[in-house]
């Protein structure tokens, strides 16, 4: 049975590595990011920027995940897209080159569809570079 917090919603208690990879219950992982993240979009991006320096795309994905699912339209779909960017270096990361090239590409278009605040720009150009490199 999968594990869930107070209100029911599912959570994983398993750690994690820094790719995001489940890893043995009894291992340590990479920190946790807290529930309660904010997601002001330039503290969202700051502290997103900050992780993918650290070469932690899949926790930088799970901040950009928070402002996506916090957004009202037409910011909400380019917020996906950054998401989606992070995951697409956590592909690369990987060593998934196919599925980067590809989630990155969907991202573009939700980006093209949204409405992304220019705090943004900078870490999007950095994930956009870094798959480019990647790939």
């Amino acid at each position: 049975m999968r594990d869930r917090d107070d209100a029911g919603r599912p959570r994983n208690a398993r750690p994690r590595d820094a790719l995001g990879r489940p890893l043995p219950v009894a291992e340590s992982g990479v920190t946790p990011l807290p529930d309660d993240l904010d997601v002001r979009p330039e503290n969202a991006v700051a502290q997103a920027s900050g992780l993918v320096e650290q070469g932690l795309a899949f926790q930088a994905h799970e901040v950009l995940e928070a402002v996506w699912k916090s957004s009202s339209p037409p910011a909400r779909v380019a917020w996906q897209g950054m998401a989606q960017l992070a995951v697409a270096l956590t592909h690369a990361q990987r060593g998934n080159l196919v599925g980067a090239a590809r989630l990155r590409e969907r991202a573009r278009g939700n980006l093209a569809d949204g409405e992304l605040p220019a705090v943004a720009d900078a870490l999007r150009a950095r994930l956009e570079a870094l798959i480019d490199a990647a790939i």
